[in-house]
């Protein structure tokens, strides 16, 4: 066991690093302390600086453009890549070398999130980095700040050797999540776990609240956790169940990965700002021009909502050319109509069975990350209440809704920066509060959130007190039952292909630490030894009674991902191969990953199925 115990949140804006020194409180766990890193990072040219958070923000230096040392940090020189306050301060005025959200970029699918593609559409080539680099950097730079100024030259309090428990969304697909362990294995973390982000919320809110959380729940409530960051937005039940006498917290359902949270907000103010620049003043922005004004729209909707004395925040925009100086442009984002901007904008007033709309599909389409097509939050939460009112009767048949209403939550936790402002959690608190009034049920209550920023990684960090016995534990296991795609038995038909069906290889709520075997009974799985055999691979967050073996009709409620390949054997001397009848094992590792393997049914030798890191639609 390592001395400390350390919670990461790896966030799309803010990266967050939380402990707990086991060795000041090894006994009573009321006493332990979680406190937060102040991360040192260059805060301008040449200045650093320790701040409670870091940037997710990474920035490539060109040429000559920042002076000699500018880029120091206090464990090493640096000339060229910036990580923190200062990448994003100087990406806001050359965004061509300026990497943020990167985090967004790990779970498309249809990209190869390996490949150097950020910044997306920038010509700048030296500056281009993949979305799992720009993980391990951001993790590299924690792991030197704590060894700067926790471990201070003593290997046995090294950060690698701690016991580190790494946040993701939970919406994030097993892909996702093996790219997001690979960038913390080769940033050199050696004692690693995964957590989901809503989850980690909740740990936090035990944790501040120590005893008495046990006071403020009681048996059959169900905990809503509405999570929305820089780049997703997540949602999480919780029931509060009872084993022993002694509550008990599970968590029941997820929502899928939903691409909508403060990048969207900027987006969207960016664009009613260029406008009124076009309109008043006749100027139109390039794109270069445009990007840069996004990450201005972004600090400034972050000022106007924390300061509410602040009538508007002043914009400056670089002109491009030979008259650079005289080409500047100059506005401001005022803070009249923001607030009803963005509360209508995205959480607009709908009804409890107002779904989303869903996007039309063009041709073609724009190289880019698959947002969401309806940017109202309150009808993708609507939609995600609808689908899980059946997982949440199997627990609670008392709660179950009438006439296929969504089941309503009966307390609310927020996480997320978002939700710094106000009115955004007031209009959720109304949505779920009018459809509460509709159901005839009370409105759920609020869970006084912690530190927005810190809530994560704090949370995290409790969980690895809570491994040791020294705390509650939610009970939930894997987030989503995954499939293999089989193709079905059906005669050729000309122009068509065969349908797919799916076989389930691990259900919903698996736990960590266990492992399935799924023999080929009812489907023959047969491959070539020397070639590579590619499955299909999907999963689903709804279908939680399915069971590993089964087999299914691919609907609505399947989502697919990027194929999954291993390759059997070698072939012979001529380079042909044999088939060879295999069998499937499914392994949901401790830390919370997933590892399939091929069994050769006459060998017995095992083969594991690695994530294709690019999905070819």
């Amino acid at each position: 066991m390592s001395r400390f115990v350390i919670g990461i949140d790896l966030g799309t804006t803010n990266t967050a690093l939380s402990f707990v020194d086991t060795e000041v409180s090894p006994d009573n766990p009321d006493d332990a302390f979680v406190a937060s890193l102040p991360i040192d990072q260059v805060v301008s040219a040449g200045a650093v600086d320790q701040l409670p958070t870091l940037p997710s923000a990474v920035y490539i230096a060109g040429g000559s453009e920042l002076p000699a040392g500018a880029l120091n940090l206090p464990w090493r020189s640096e000339e060229k890549v910036v990580i923190g306050a200062f990448a994003r301060e100087q990406g806001s005025k050359i965004p061509t070398r300026f990497i943020h959200s990167s985090k967004s970029w790990l779970c498309h699918g249809n990209v190869d999130r390996e490949a150097p593609i950020l910044p997306p559409n920038s010509p700048e080539k030296d500056a281009k980095r993949s979305p799992a680099e720009v993980a391990r950097l951001i993790l590299q730079h924690l792991v030197e700040a704590w060894n700067h100024n926790i471990a201070a030259g003593d290997s046995a309090l090294d950060i690698r050797d701690q016991e580190v428990t790494l946040c993701v969304p939970a919406s994030f697909d097993a892909g996702a999540r093996n790219l997001t362990v690979a960038a913390a294995q080769q940033a050199g973390f050696r004692n690693l776990h995964l957590l989901e982000e809503p989850q980690a919320a909740l740990y936090s809110w035990i944790e501040s609240t120590g005893p008495e959380w046990r006071k403020q729940v009681t048996v059959e409530d169900l905990v809503l956790v509405v999570d929305v960051g820089g780049g997703t937005t997540d949602f999480s039940l919780i029931a509060v169940t009872e084993q022993d006498g002694e509550l008990e917290l599970r968590r029941v359902a997820v929502g899928e990965h939903i691409l909508l949270g403060g990048d969207n907000m900027d987006l969207a103010i960016a664009y009613g700002v260029a406008k009124r620049l076009d309109e008043e003043q006749g100027k139109k922005l390039d794109a270069w021009q445009f990007s840069a004004l996004v990450q201005q729209c972004r600090m400034g909707k972050e000022v106007l909502l924390s300061d509410p004395e602040m009538a508007e925040y002043p914009i400056t925009i670089l002109g491009r050319g030979s008259s650079v100086i005289g080409g500047t442009i100059r506005t401001a984002l005022p803070r009249e109509g923001l607030d009803s901007f963005l509360v209508d904008g995205f959480f607009p007033v709908c009804g409890p069975m107002d779904p989303p709309a869903r996007a039309r599909r063009a041709g073609f389409r724009e190289a880019g990350l698959p947002y969401a097509a309806d940017a109202g939050i309150t009808r993708h939460l609507a939609q995600f209440l609808a689908r899980h009112a059946g997982s949440v009767a199997e627990i609670f048949p008392s709660r179950a809704p009438r006439d296929g209403q969504p089941v309503l939550p009966t307390a609310i936790l927020f996480n997320g920066g978002v939700f710094k402002a106000d009115p955004l959690r007031n209009r959720i608190l109304e949505t779920l509060g009018n459809w509460a009034a509709d159901a005839g049920v009370a409105a759920p209550r609020v869970l006084g959130s912690t530190d927005l920023d810190l809530a994560v990684g704090r949370g995290a960090a409790y969980l690895g007190l809570a491994r040791r016995g020294r705390g509650i534990r939610i009970r939930g296991g894997s987030a989503r039952s995954y499939y293999i795609g089989i193709e079905s038995a059906a005669p050729a038909v000309p122009g068509m292909e065969p349908p797919m069906k799916a076989m389930c290889v691990v259900n919903q709520g698996m736990e960590e630490g266990t492992s399935v075997d799924i023999s080929g009974e009812e489907i023959d799985l047969c491959v070539w030894t020397g070639e590579p055999a590619s499955f299909r691979f999907l999963s689903s967050t709804t279908r939680h009674s399915d069971k590993p073996g089964q087999l299914f009709d691919v609907g609505d409620d399947f989502e697919e991902h990027a194929p999954i390949e291993t390759v059997l054997g070698k072939s012979d001397e001529a380079g042909e191969g044999e088939p060879a009848e295999v069998d499937l094992r499914a392994h949901l590792t401790d830390i919370g990953v997933l590892k399939l393997f091929c069994v050769d049914r006459q060998k017995r030798d095992e083969y594991e199925l690695e994530f294709n890191v690019r999905h070819e639609e």
